[in-house]
């Protein structure tokens, strides 16, 4: 098919459809009873994504939001409080499952950037007091994606650390796209990881799998996460066919995501020159672009798009955000820019 007659879908990365290498290691895989543990395929990625991070142990679940949720029960009681910033995934895009199925309250904080400061934490981080919830937990997301891809520097992340380990609070990194935050600025995987006590990461984002997340710990975090996957329903049979995926994609997809931030900021360059008079184009730290406009604007330039065949997603009627990925070669950005000067 020409790529003029492509749909061209920035609306997500997770949109991605599996490489014809990635179905040929899934049809290859040696598989087992993954439940009693007996999957060697599962085992090699729990291993190898373990290593990566240089923790002790990770677990492979089915989705972020598990990971996520599982994050929050192994340090957590019911009654306990997390703080995390608003537009965090856990607290809005999780369906609340913190609060209906584990019982902990959400202490929501508003940052313009999107990105919680230690001292807004420190400001809210509750006193003993029967009266009051426990505050237990800190999670911050790593890229933040409704924010628009941005980076939480590692400085940040060892000055959260160290006020979390003085107020006797656990730090969770919602890591789903660490990947990209990693690729962007050169810090590795395992200095992410190393002062936070939990990290999920994602397979199906950026790394073109069809399913699958981690969550990466010390053994004896890891070791309860199991016992809490099993309770929520996560634990899989002949997993190996899924855990194939990603060890295909740590060899193959994590060095091609800087071709992905180029695309973006060729597409937010382009998006500028065609709309910058009337909208403001957020420039992209990693693969996502944001475009701001007036009041109720989104949902028809949403709908305008779609009509030449380019997807996009409405963050908010002011907000429009477009990702790109390993389905959006740099030939669809360019598509992609004709298609909307041509219809402008």
């Amino acid at each position: 098919m020409s790529i003029r007659d492509q749909i061209i879908d920035f609306r997500s990365d997770t949109f991605t459809k599996p490489t014809q290498g990635m179905r040929k290691a899934m049809s290859e895989a040696e598989v087992g009873d993954d439940v009693f543990g007996e999957d060697p395929t599962v085992a090699r990625l729990e291993n190898t994504i373990a290593g990566l991070f240089n923790r002790q142990a990770s677990l492979l679940v089915p989705s972020g939001t598990m990971a996520n949720l599982i994050a929050m029960a192994v340090h957590c009681s019911r009654g306990d409080e997390v703080i995390l910033e608003r537009r965090t995934h856990s607290f809005s895009y999780e369906t609340g499952g913190g609060a209906a199925l584990l019982g902990i309250l959400f202490q929501a904080i508003d940052n313009p950037e999107g990105v919680l400061n230690p001292e807004q934490v420190n400001a809210v981080i509750r006193p003993k007091n029967i009266h009051q919830p426990i505050s237990r937990l800190v999670v911050i997301e790593n890229t933040v994606n409704i924010a628009g891809g941005i980076i939480v520097d590692i400085e940040k992340i060892h000055t959260f650390s160290d006020l979390c380990k003085e107020n006797r609070l656990k730090l969770h990194m919602d890591g789903a796209r660490i990947w990209h935050a990693s690729v962007a600025t050169g810090t590795s995987l395992s200095d992410y990881a190393a002062r936070v006590d939990t990290l999920s990461c994602c397979l199906s984002k950026g790394l073109g799998c069809p399913v699958g997340s981690m969550l990466v710990g010390d053994a004896d975090t890891i070791e309860k996460a199991r016992w809490y996957r099993k309770m929520l329903g996560g634990a899989m049979r002949q997993a190996g066919i899924i855990a194939a995926c990603g060890l295909y994609a740590l060899e193959h997809h994590i060095e091609r995501l800087a071709s992905d931030h180029e695309s973006a900021c060729r597409l937010a360059d382009g998006l500028d020159s065609l709309l910058g008079d009337r909208f403001e184009i957020q420039a992209p730290e990693t693969n996502m672009v944001l475009v701001h406009t007036p009041a109720n604007n989104s949902p028809p330039i949403i709908a305008n798009w779609k009509k030449i065949g380019v997807l996009a997603l409405p963050i908010s009627d002011t907000c429009i955000r477009l990702v790109t990925h390993m389905d959006t070669p740099i030939e669809t950005v360019e598509e992609t820019l004709r298609r909307i000067e041509e219809s402008c």
